[in-house]
């Protein structure tokens, strides 16, 4: 049975950026097969599950398929089965629900005075109430 190095399949199929950030991710602990720590240089094989702890999401994934050499977005996901729980993807959904770009004042406007500083604040209330109101019809 064939057998490839954990970083490896991780960057592979593009659950990283670099393989460098997988291998960290298994030197820290948040890269398990089937419940174990594992090293970066521990081996995957078809069917194993392997879990990932990444930017505050636990992902859980099946291994479909093994390939060493990274691919397309289209053809990655055809080598994994996604285990990982709808909730836990959408955990972060609230947080930014209403958010917009950063805030942003004209070039050499300076700080806001205190009058400003009111307009603002009443203008940010009724858009917290109004949230607050669409969470309580949910």
């Amino acid at each position: 049975m064939k057998k490839i190095r954990i970083d490896k399949w991780l960057w592979s199929v593009r659950v990283f950026k670099s393989r460098t950030l997988a291998s960290n991710a298994c030197k820290g602990g948040r890269v398990r097969i089937e419940e174990v720590s594992v090293k970066a240089s521990s081996t995957v094989e078809v069917g194993q599950r392997v879990q990932v702890k990444k930017n505050g999401f636990d992902l859980e994934f099946k291994v479909i398929k093994l390939i060493e050499k990274r691919v397309g977005a289209p053809l990655a996901v055809q080598c994994y089965e996604d285990f990982t729980h709808p909730d836990e993807l959408n955990k972060f959904r609230h947080w930014f629900v209403g958010k917009g770009k950063s805030e942003m004042r004209e070039k050499g406007i300076g700080r806001p005075t205190k009058k400003d500083r009111r307009e603002i604040d009443d203008y940010k209330g009724v858009i917290y109430e109004d949230l607050e109101e669409w969470d309580e019809q949910k």
